[in-house]
């Protein structure tokens, strides 16, 4: 985690954080990476995922849990990791 990440009650697991990071309540990040100014909504699930900066994932989002619905929304990459562009629409 960089200075300035935020996890206020929710938990991330084996995930890079870069500077301005917001991760609220219930909300879950595994095995990702965060670039910088990324908001992670309550109780939303990201993933194995890379999300690009200024991206917003709203509450109860889930990302890199449904391989199908990933692949129809979003880059995905051979090896089943959920590449999100700055500034990307979150569903």
């Amino acid at each position: 985690m960089s200075a300035g990440v935020i996890v206020s009650g929710g938990t991330v697991r084996r995930s890079v954080l870069s500077p301005g990071v917001l991760v609220h309540t219930g909300a879950l990040v595994e095995e990702s990476v965060l670039m910088n100014d990324v908001e992670i909504g309550e109780g939303a699930v990201v993933r194995r995922t890379i999300l690009d900066k200024n991206v917003k994932v709203p509450a109860g989002a889930r990302i890199g849990v449904e391989p199908e619905l990933d692949a129809e929304r979003y880059t995905v990459s051979a090896n089943g990791i959920v590449v999100i562009g700055k500034g990307q629409k979150v569903l």
